[in-house]
């Protein structure tokens, strides 16, 4: 499919078929895509743990979800999460974000998580991405030290629904030229 198709195609999936396992292959090809991506001063800011031991992945998932809230829920259906984190910008980035006020840190796992979601996609799995979860657990559980941050879960399965159509702002209400209207 061309690139368009792709992006139109790649939704939030928050329902998986659990009795299938993303093929190791497919994994490492999505995280190929994700090492890939650009990053501020190519300083590569990202560590990327793939978490797909069953047990582990439930612990994991367990952490993700809010009971109070009702929030993911639907975590554990997913046969694999990416855990991302942060890791220590390079001197250009870091002396750049101070003088332009930006976390380019950020920015650049934004992109990485997207190539994620965007390869996942390709590979016919779904993806969602998590920024809403108990890091103090999962680093514990994952062996993360305390100095690192933990900045998102994107979780990966094959998707037991079809894609809904997607409800986004028109072209016109996001977009001007030369000026901001």
């Amino acid at each position: 499919m061309d690139f368009l198709e792709l992006v139109n195609k790649r939704q939030s999936t928050r329902k998986y078929d659990s009795s299938r396992n993303v093929e190791p292959e497919k994994i490492s090809r999505i995280i190929e895509a994700a090492r890939l991506a650009p990053s501020a001063c190519n300083s590569q800011p990202w560590h990327f743990i793939v978490v797909n031991e069953p047990e582990l992945k439930n612990k994991v998932a367990d952490a993700a979800s809010a009971r109070l809230l009702g929030m993911n829920h639907f975590t554990k259906q997913a046969p694999v999460h990416i855990v991302v984190v942060e890791e220590k910008v390079n001197l250009s980035s870091s002396i750049g974000g101070i003088i332009k006020n930006k976390e380019f840190a950020l920015l650049d796992l934004g992109i990485a998580a997207a190539h994620i979601t965007l390869a996942a996609e390709s590979e016919g799995l779904g993806s969602c991405i998590l920024g809403w979860f108990n890091e103090t657990k999962i680093k514990k559980l994952l062996n993360i030290p305390d100095s690192k941050r933990v900045i998102l879960d994107i979780i990966i399965g094959y998707p037991a629904e079809t894609t809904r159509n997607k409800k986004r702002k028109t072209t016109n209400e996001i977009l001007s030229y030369n000026t901001y209207k």
